[in-house]
Formats: C-alpha cells, structure tokens, sequence
C-alpha cells in the first residue's frame, strides 16, 4: 500500500531536483522509497542516499535503490542491515551548530531570558512539534517527585500549554524558536520519542531520559538508546527521582554527557564525509542527459519531510559535494517530503512529457479508493475490539462535532483521548 501511494509522487519529485544535482540525501523514509524506485527504474542517474534521523529503524526507512543508508550510531545501523540495507554506514549524528554545551555565563543568560529560576535543577520536557503523548501526567509527576522543576515545550499543541498552566506548571510553552536556550538553561531532557531532539540533547551535552514513551517508535528509539548506553529509560515511574538526581548530579549524568559529546567527536565533519567518499568511489558523477557540463560543481540536495528540525551540516562542502543545499527550517513540511527549488528546471535530463488527464484521475481515485479502506478498516477494527456499534458510531461522532467544548480542553480531554 505504502508503495502505491508513493509512486504517485515520482514525477513531482524527480522535477524537484536541479539539473546539476550530483548526489540526493533524504531524510524521510516516503522519499528514500520513491528515490529507491527511481533509481532501480533508471530514472535518476545520481547516487541517493538516506539518513537515518532515529537510533531505531523502521522497515519502510529501508528502501530498496538507495545506494547508501547513513546512520547515527552502530546500533541503527545494525537494526538497517537486519532490515536488507545492503550499504550501511556510520556518519554520526546531525544537529544544528547551535546546540553546543554551555558554561555558566550562558546558562545564567538563558535562565533570565526564559524567566526560569536561576538555582533550581530544571528537566526539560518536550513532546516533539505535536506535543502528544501523557505529557500533563508527566509534568506533574516530575514537579511532584521533587528531582527537578519541570519545564515543557508543547510545540504546536498551545491547548496543551494552557492545560499546563491550569495544572499549576509555570514554565509551559507553545512552539520555541530558541530550543538552544532552552537546552542551556536545563539540567536534564525527559522526552517520550527518541528523535532529534535526543539528538540535539547530545550536542548540547544535556543528559537524556526516556520516560512514558508514546507506542511505537517512542518505545523503540528508547530501547534503542538505552542500549547504546546515550539515554536513560525509566520503566517504573517510582525510579523516577533516582534517575533524575542521578543524571542531574551523578556518575550516571557525567557518562552519559561524555557518551554524547563522543558521538560528535568522532565522526569529524558526520555524514558528509560518507557521502563525499562514497561520491568518489562512483568516479565522475554522470551527465544529466541532454544537458552540457555545468560550470560549477554539483551539488547535493537534501530533500526532508514532516519532523525534521534541523538538517544543517549534513552536506557542507566538502571537495565533492557542494553548492546550495536545500533543508527545510523548523515546521516545515513540504509535500511528499520533496523539496522545491525555485526556478529549477524540471528533471534531471530531459524534460518530462506532461501527464494525461485521464493518469491524475486514475492515481485520484486510487488514493480515494484507499482512503475509504483505511477509514473503514480503522471503524471496524473499533467495532471488534470494543464488541459496540452503536458506541463506536457515538463516539466518532462526539469526535467530529467541533462544536463540543470537550474536546477542545474541557475538563474530560484526557478521558476523550484515551
């Protein structure tokens, strides 16, 4: 099903690179499988490669065509080669230049800027750009244990700041735009799904704990951290203060702080030394059919989709690869996780024929075809498992009736979301 609807955005994604793109980096798994099948089609004659955001690897980041999958550390890389990736290699991690440690005169900076108390240890909760998950239960459970004053960033969820506030936790916020601040000002991270964030953490070198992660990837990027010895995971909320103080203060913060900042250390310049090297053991970058030579050298262009902060540095110039490199800032989500180049001509060789009507129609209908089996395999997978039509039909329509204050942060939202 995945591959069916990705093939739909072929066309636009091939006529989203430049003409004297010489290498392709993505980070998002829906375009490294619609790369991967223009590569395998021979419809894109320059080496793809995917960065793999998280320490832990879904099937779908594994695409087939890609020529090389970069990962973070060995953990993620080992979890991609169990998958079929048949090139994996370790370039490290990727986070913007600003998140470095701070001394004390930064972080007494940050503490006044954000209003924060200037002696108190501080966690730092944070819940991705959603800002899902228990985050209000964690937040009180954290002022509540007594190891640190929580301070929660709710991303784009400022109902949820709200409700936090309501709750009695002062430093509650909607969408940050200096997370670097906020990360000097802080004593420890808590998050609930292991992305890049975790990340930053490390560059930052702020401790990180895992803790009432959301299903899925949250509980297996914390499975995965936690065995590569860079987070904590706390399983049982009565370890909580232990941890905390101990990653605030103790031997167990100072290691992970180190086990961090050795991710960075060692990989030099990160990814971009792999893809430069893997550039060259292709020899000359081919021709983009049709065209003359370009007078400058290629460059390489980082396409992204929804959830990735920060891209910076993943391809500098480095001999090889250089030239402007397309990344998205925070919050943006471009569609089918392709990146628009202004003024950029409209494929890689020559120019494609301008789809049939009848075509878009075709790939409209499927995509309405399977959207009506999703929506129905969801309802029905409800009927099953709660054994009531009638309660699930309520219930749906209690979901969709804007109307309701409840949904909207009423006093029966946990309840309703549950």
């Amino acid at each position: 099903m995945a591959r069916a609807l990705l093939r739909t955005a072929e066309h636009r994604l091939r006529a989203a690179l430049p003409a004297d793109t010489g290498a392709v980096v993505s980070t998002y798994p829906g375009a490294s499988r619609v790369l991967g099948r223009l590569r395998l089609a021979g419809r894109l004659d320059v080496p793809v490669f995917t960065y793999l955001t998280d320490f832990s690897v879904h099937p779908l980041w594994v695409a087939e065509g890609v020529d090389v999958h970069l990962a973070a550390h060995a953990v993620p890389a080992a979890q991609a080669r169990a998958l079929g990736a048949r090139d994996v290699r370790v370039g490290g991690p990727v986070a913007d230049p600003r998140f470095r440690p701070a001394g004390p005169g930064r972080r007494r900076a940050a503490r006044d800027r954000f209003g924060l108390p200037a002696d108190a240890p501080l966690a730092l909760l944070v819940a991705g750009s959603w800002g899902v998950g228990p985050v209000r239960q964690v937040a009180v459970e954290l002022r509540d244990c007594g190891a640190a004053v929580p301070v929660v960033v709710c991303g784009r969820n400022e109902a949820l700041a709200r409700q936090l506030r309501a709750d009695g936790i002062e430093h509650a916020y909607g969408w940050v735009d200096d997370m670097p601040g906020l990360m000097h000002a802080a004593d420890v991270l808590v998050q609930n799904a292991g992305g890049l964030t975790s990340l930053e953490a490390f560059a930052a070198g702020l401790p990180v704990a895992s803790y009432r992660c959301i299903p899925g990837h949250g509980l297996t990027n914390a499975a995965a951290l936690d065995e590569a010895g860079v987070a904590a995971w706390i399983r049982d909320p009565a370890e909580l203060k232990d941890v905390l103080g101990d990653l605030i203060d103790g031997p167990r913060g100072l290691l992970q702080r180190e086990a961090g900042h050795a991710l960075f250390a060692a990989t030099g310049a990160g990814p971009a030394d792999e893809i430069a090297r893997a550039c060259r053991t292709r020899g000359p970058l081919p021709l983009p059919l049709g065209r003359d030579r370009p007078t400058s050298r290629p460059s390489a262009t980082v396409v992204s989709g929804p959830g990735v902060v920060s891209a910076r540095g993943v391809v500098p110039a480095s001999g090889v690869v250089s030239g402007p490199v397309a990344v998205p800032g925070p919050g943006v989500a471009p569609a089918c996780g392709a990146v628009p180049v202004p003024g950029a001509t409209p494929a890689l060789g020559t120019a494609p024929a301008p789809r049939e009507p009848r075509s878009a129609i075709r790939r409209l209908a499927a995509t309405a075809a399977v959207a009506c089996v999703l929506w129905a395999g969801a309802v029905g997978t409800a009927v099953a498992t709660t054994g009531s039509g009638p309660g699930v039909i309520h219930a749906i329509g209690h979901t969709l009736d804007l109307d309701d204050d409840a949904h909207l942060g009423g006093p029966h939202q946990e309840e309703h979301h549950s």
